[in-house]
């Protein structure tokens, strides 16, 4: 699963002002489907779904207190599972949608709002978000992602929450809590894992994606060593299992055998 915050930019993702560039651009496909008879998904939020656009504007727009001109006033969070992942959440696109939110729901945005380090929960966290089926034309491949919309206060309009500081859970100084991003991706991945009981091999992990491109090189030949082991461990499983079928199988014929002779006999005595 693949989680990024897109840089505010002075286009679609300017979060300094209102929110309605985004909300507009993350509408862009609903006319295209709408018009050819697709199924497609309204805006959601922890609770609701088929939320109206508008409504979605009032209340990021709304939700700035005691924020600066220039202050961010929400981030834009994309979340996009792996073509396995997404076979795993369902075969239809509505049941792919329906896993999608209950994984942003359920783990992406309990998640988030513990890793502030405030106390807070999904419910103090004010967000919506909005579900694509984009296609890549090269090959009709689905691609299924989310967009969220996540305002820079929290439910109450108190307190300011943001995903793009360099603070991790600071104890001192005017910045209380802070956010580890690392630990959001560790934490999501394995929320994904056992919400929906996906066997994820070590080459799809965040741990291994990520060591491979920011560890040093002992890091790097350290798990690549662990993931040899495991490999080996797996196919002596595999090994055994073949073993104990096989002893099984023999055990089963033998046990028919025996009834095999006695029809024969009986039959000879019978004639």
């Amino acid at each position: 699963m693949n989680i990024d915050f897109p840089p505010p930019s002075k286009g679609t993702y300017n979060n300094a002002g209102s929110s309605r560039k985004l909300c507009n651009y993350l509408e862009h496909e609903d006319m295209e489907r709408i018009e050819q008879g697709i199924y497609t998904e309204g805006f959601f939020n922890l609770t609701d779904d088929n939320i109206y656009k508008s409504q979605v504007i009032k209340d990021i727009d709304g939700n700035i207190g005691q924020l600066m001109k220039t202050d961010a006033k929400f981030y834009a969070i994309h979340v996009s599972p792996s073509k396995k992942e997404l076979k795993t959440m369902g075969n239809t696109e509505q049941e792919q949608a329906e896993a999608m939110k209950s994984y942003i729901r359920e783990i992406v945005i309990p998640e988030y709002a513990k890793n502030f380090n405030k106390g807070l929960s999904a419910e103090d966290i004010k967000f919506y978000g909005k579900i694509h089926f984009s296609r890549d034309r090269s090959n009709n491949e689905q691609n299924m992602h989310c967009h969220l919309i996540v305002s820079r206060k929290d439910q109450s309009n108190k307190k300011k929450i943001s995903p793009q500081t360099n603070h991790k859970n600071t104890k001192k100084g005017t910045v209380k809590g802070g956010f580890d991003r690392k630990n959001l991706f560790q934490q999501t991945e394995q929320g994904f894992d056992k919400l929906f009981g996906y066997n994820r091999q070590l080459t799809e992990s965040f741990e291994y994606c990520n060591t491979m491109k920011n560890g040093s090189i002992s890091e790097q030949i350290s798990l690549q060593e662990k993931m040899l082991t495991s490999e080996k461990e797996n196919r002596q499983i595999s090994i055994s299992a073949d073993k104990q079928n096989s002893i099984t199988e023999n055990v089963q014929e033998q046990s028919i055998e025996p009834d095999k002779r006695k029809e024969k006999r009986s039959k000879g005595l019978r004639r």
